[in-house]
């Protein structure tokens, strides 16, 4: 199995996931253009995509849905109010209703090979999931757009070869920053975003002597860089693999997913 994020921040969301037969697209949140671009880098064609996972209906996880459903026909998949919330949005123009696919969170489906599995996630939109993928023994775990963790997210992320997760904020750089008090809060919530250190720990309960790569994904533009998200969750990680004597080295393991452009492809062993 593969994964290569096409774009990754608060500005916008897109990450490609892959199998031996089946091209699948989590998010569209960047335009059509874009994201066609995007494919093009890794070899794929937008008409080869077999649907697009939709994980909630924030913007920057939707924008180019409307152009690619109507250019190329794509299945969209998502929650049912996820779904509902999209087709109220008059910016995304008509989308065709056959081609809304709605999933349940905790009911695993299959496209072509892919084994997707749906799980919910609590941040503030109507009913948010995240998936995992199963392929040949293989399984790819993506997180992001998390206010809090717990066993149930761990258990669901659990086995993950790859693991693509959310690396938002620095804490202090939030608190000390220009957001107003009411986006402060949001973000530091519950139903909000995971900070470094969070992500870091989160990591650190999922890690096992398989895992090949972990890539820190939505990083925010204003309260967070590569190298601090890079640094803060690699030095959580370092006391775990300490602890627990893995036979891991962070340094090989993690990378930061880029925001504008294609990130590395990368692949089960």
């Amino acid at each position: 199995m593969k994964l290569c994020s096409l774009a990754s921040g608060s500005s916008g969301n897109c990450t490609f996931v892959g199998s031996s037969h089946a091209n699948i697209l989590v998010d569209a949140g960047v335009s059509g253009k874009k994201i066609e671009y995007g494919l093009s880098c890794i070899d794929v064609k937008p008409a080869d995509l077999e649907g697009i996972l939709i994980t909630h209906e924030h913007s920057d996880h939707i924008q180019g849905i409307g152009v690619l459903a109507r250019r190329y026909h794509t299945p969209i998949y998502g929650t049912k109010e996820t779904l509902q919330a999209i087709s109220r949005m008059k910016n995304m123009g008509d989308i065709p209703s056959e081609l809304f696919r709605p999933v349940l969170p905790d009911e695993g489906f299959y496209i072509s090979d892919i084994l997707v599995e749906p799980f919910s996630t609590s941040h503030d939109a109507v009913n948010p999931v995240c998936y995992t993928f199963t392929s040949e023994g293989h399984k790819i775990g993506m997180a992001t757009d998390l206010g809090v963790y717990d066993d149930y997210i761990i258990s669901k992320l659990s086995g993950s070869e790859i693991l693509l997760m959310e690396a938002n904020h620095d804490e202090n750089m939030l608190l000390a920053g220009a957001y107003p008090y009411y986006l402060k809060q949001r973000i530091l919530g519950e139903r909000g975003h995971l900070s470094n250190e969070n992500s870091g720990r989160l990591i650190g309960r999922i890690l096992h002597d398989k895992i090949c790569h972990i890539t820190l994904a939505h990083l925010s533009k204003e309260n967070n860089f590569e190298d601090l998200a890079y640094e803060t969750v690699r030095l959580e990680l370092n006391k775990v693999i300490s602890d627990y004597a893995y036979s891991l080295k962070t340094d090989s393991l993690l990378s930061v997913a880029k925001r504008d452009v294609p990130s590395e492809m990368l692949c089960t062993v």
